[in-house]
């Protein structure tokens, strides 16, 4: 049974859905208006490693992840500042609608190309406009809300367990509220926005019965959430900087509303770093996934590298790391490619006990570092038949996403398997000039092969 560490209990706990067999998982996405960055990608990967481990035990999953397309403040936690979206149409200077569109066609891409597997449904906030102001007139008939020049709040102290999620208590907020000004209009300076009036100018706005204006960004989530899985939740995924407000603010808004807790397990991933320093667009420390492309390094390499590291840790990302999952990404490829050449690949048993350290690794909080020690101790055995480390690696990559299976089949130029057993047997003779030479016949045919201590592995380049 798969264990995760509940940000709400602070405890590692199993995975017990409502409806047996059938988890529903929601997911922060992304916000629109710029390429998401790899950072980004660590996050959602997350979710993708959860639902992984899930559906291998035979579980299914309903996951859902917006696309925020509207209403993102600069500045969240005082609720002031420009809309990001505004920000970047202005910029590039298109229309709102075209940002959303390109660069939520581009996440997709991005999101296949990262195998991330695509999630039943990407509502996008704009369609749920309807849905928002709704949430918004229930929480002002329950009191739980206030209106003020067309601008609607939540009231913090109305909620008595706002903070649970986070640990930041009310008192703890008003002690720690130094760096600037809260907004006079509020009752409590941790009130926040559901509803803001559109100012003079505002580009994208919506009718309401407060006058023109545009959602919070809290509400978003709830509408969607609320609209598309209902009232009980499984499992909410996110990174560490959507504990608060986010989803502390997500929590008080739809338990609220529905009277009951919404969501049983929220999961959080770490920052990437680059640098020592979180990884963030606003920094400008953030490369995308069409970056790395750029350099030549694939879009895997950097999913491996991600698994290397436990999601509740930080990683600092180098160019150096990256490339050195590249080269290990490739000799796991041209092994898998190798043992594909045992007649009975693909249906002979596995090994049974890498296979169940390794399901005991994943399953243990997702401790992929653990789960890849495993692969490379399976990978080194060679007392094993190849047909048995290729169905046991088949069955790991279910999880990894790492499409190791990708060179089988793939054949080798006229004369190239025998120039590989010629530099082989040169190696072995330690005529290692000889081996060179032959490296470079094989690389002019465009065959790479690396030595490694389990033997040499070859890979056709691109």
């Amino acid at each position: 049974m798969l264990e995760l560490t509940n940000t709400l209990t602070r405890a590692k706990e199993p995975v017990r859905p409502r409806t047996a067999g059938r988890v529903t998982m929601y997911t922060c996405g992304p916000t629109v208006y710029r390429y998401a960055h790899i950072g980004n990608l660590r996050t959602f990967l997350l979710a993708d490693l959860v639902r992984r481990a899930l559906e291998a035990g035979g579980t299914e999953v309903h996951q859902v992840q917006n696309i925020t397309d509207v209403g993102h403040m600069t500045n969240e936690e005082f609720d002031r500042g420009e809309d990001r979206m505004l920000v970047q149409a202005r910029l590039e200077d298109r229309s709102p609608a075209e940002i959303a569109a390109y660069y939520t066609e581009a996440y997709l891409a991005d999101a296949a190309a990262f195998n991330l597997q695509p999630a039943a449904d990407y509502p996008r906030a704009s369609d749920y406009v309807p849905q928002m102001q709704e949430l918004v007139a229930r929480l002002l008939e329950r009191g739980n809300a206030y209106e003020v020049d067309g601008n609607v709040y939540f009231a913090v102290e109305s909620f008595p367990g706002y903070g649970r999620l986070s640990g930041n208590t009310l008192e703890q907020l008003r002690a720690g509220h130094r760096h600037a000004e809260p907004d006079p209009r509020k009752r409590h300076h941790a009130d926040f926005a559901l509803w803001k009036a559109a100012g003079p100018g505002r580009i994208v706005k919506w009718p309401s019965p407060w006058g023109d204006g545009y959602p919070g960004w809290h509400i978003e989530c709830s509408a969607m959430s609320l609209a598309t899985l209902g009232e009980h939740i499984d499992l909410h995924t996110g990174g560490e900087d959507n504990v608060f407000p986010h989803h502390e603010d997500e929590i008080a808004q739809s338990e609220a509303v529905v009277g009951h807790q919404v969501v049983t397990t929220w999961v959080h991933g770490k920052h990437l770093l680059t640098d020592e320093r979180k990884m963030a667009k606003s920094a400008g420390n953030f490369y995308s996934l069409r970056e790395l492309t750029e350099r030549g390094r694939r879009p895997l390499a950097a999913r491996l590298l991600f698994l290397q590291a436990r999601y509740r840790t930080p990683l600092n990302f180098t160019w150096t790391a990256l490339a050195g999952a590249e080269r290990t990404l490739d000799r796991l490829r041209s092994r898998m490619a190798g043992w594909a050449a045992d007649p009975r690949a693909g249906q002979a048993p596995g090994c049974a006990g890498y296979e169940e350290r390794f399901w005991r690794a994943v399953h243990d909080d997702l401790d992929t570092p653990a789960a890849l020690a495993v692969l490379h101790e399976l990978e080194g055995d060679e007392s094993l038949p190849p047909a048995a480390r290729f169905t046991s690696v088949a069955a790991f990559d279910r999880f990894l996403g790492l499409d190791l299976a990708a060179e089988v089949g793939q054949a080798l130029p006229d004369g190239a398997t025998e120039l590989i057993a010629a530099r082989e047997q040169a190696r072995a003779d330690r005529d290692f000039a000889a081996a060179d030479r032959l490296r470079d016949q094989l690389a002019a045919m465009g065959v790479e092969v690396t030595d490694t201590r389990a033997g040499t592995t070859w890979r056709l380049r691109p």
